[in-house]
């Protein structure tokens, strides 16, 4: 029989041994970090904290008191900035999909709202509608990613019906708004924010760019930008392949932790998981760890997806199924059933080490958590 080593869990926790933890302290560093990475002459740009994904994963009531730094929130849908508001937060909401129908007219019941306009409908639907408050409005243009927006060519009539809005009440500030597709590239920029400042020259309203990527690598593009929009790095991730967010001095806000609940001593030539996935060539100790693609693991993560196991760093073997996942003891030989593992986000590994290993990014893992994993708040410090 295994050594068994069950320590004590805190209380509030389920019977299961797998939570993530979430540090709201570490939201605030890292918003102070991209403060830092604005043009240091001139008015610096005002900063919206992007939030949408129910703060990528980390729950927005969880950090919201960790952005009172931010200028403004951003998400993605009224639903969203309803609740923001709900919550308690006063400030300026930035809303990246706008209207989605005419009836969503109906919700701008709340001040402070700014609505990211895509397509000429959404003017229209906003002319129709019996307001009780005036958004401010920001073109989209489609830029380099051509996923929504105005093309070039549409851009200032778009404006200009915008504007007419605008002068008759209809509508608050107009102003202008583009999203890079590869800012995490060196030069990756460069060419689109000059195609973005040539459509919108001579047009005024202020100017909003730079996701997290733009701002740490291209910050001093935003010294002609009034807003920027940071995300992930708010999250203590890095968006960059070649760069960790160690060496961005970012820290990690979510961290996502369970234990050993089972070993295995797997001869040579037997398999693991399913489909026997994995093949051992010399017979070896095997960890079961109770977590899986249910709870927002990514099952395609490979064999060699770095794990920690009583903090010495390991490997996962075989495929990921619902619930578990197996792991090599071979480097940690005095581990027990009940021992620690650290899946991502403490310990030295990275959130988006393991997306890199799973073919996917670290986005991805923090907004896939599933609702089955009961979340901690970090100890204050």
């Amino acid at each position: 029989m295994p050594p068994v080593n069950a320590p004590y869990r805190p209380e509030g926790l389920t019977a299961r041994p797998l939570h993530a933890r979430v540090d709201p302290d570490a939201v605030a560093h890292n918003l102070a970090r991209l403060r830092k990475a604005l043009p240091a002459s001139g008015a610096a740009p005002r900063l919206w904290a992007t939030v949408k994904a129910d703060a990528y994963g980390h729950g927005v009531r969880r950090i919201l008191p960790a952005l009172r730094g931010a200028d403004g929130l951003a998400v993605l849908h009224l639903d969203e900035a309803r609740a923001c508001r709900r919550m308690g937060w006063q400030g300026p909401v930035l809303v990246y999909g706008g209207l989605y129908s005419p009836a969503d007219a109906l919700l701008l019941d709340a001040s402070g709202l700014h609505l990211v306009i895509t397509h000429a409908a959404q003017l229209e639907w906003l002319a129709q509608a019996p307001l009780s408050q005036r958004p401010a409005v920001w073109l989209r243009y489609a830029g380099d990613i051509h996923h929504t927006g105005f093309a070039a060519q549409a851009y200032r009539a778009a404006y200009e019906a915008a504007s007419a809005m605008s002068r008759r009440g209809l509508i608050g500030e107009v102003g202008h708004l583009n999203h890079y597709a590869r800012a995490d590239e060196p030069g990756g920029v460069d060419g689109a924010d000059a195609l973005f400042r040539d459509v919108i020259a001579g047009l005024p309203g202020p100017v909003s760019t730079s996701n997290s990527a733009a701002l740490l690598k291209h910050g001093a593009r935003a010294a002609d930008t009034q807003w920027v929009r940071p995300g992930l790095a708010l999250y203590g991730a890095s968006p960059f392949a070649d760069t960790s967010a160690a060496q961005l001095e970012l820290r990690p806000a979510m961290s996502l932790h369970s234990q050993l609940v089972g070993i295995q001593r797997v001869p040579a030539g037997a398999g693991v998981g399913y489909g026997g996935a994995f093949t051992v060539q010399q017979a070896m100790d095997v960890g079961i760890v109770t977590c899986g693609y249910a709870d927002g693991y990514p099952r395609h993560a490979p064999t060699g997806t770095p794990v920690i196991v009583d903090g010495v760093r390991t490997r996962l073997l075989g495929r990921v199924s619902m619930d578990m996942m197996a792991v090599d003891l071979g480097p940690v030989p005095h581990a027990c059933i009940g021992a620690p593992v650290t899946l991502w986000g403490a310990g030295g590994l990275a959130v988006e080490e393991v997306a890199a290993s799973a073919g996917t990014i670290a986005a991805d893992l923090l907004t896939g958590l599933s609702a089955r994993v009961p979340v901690q708040l970090a100890d204050a410090h």
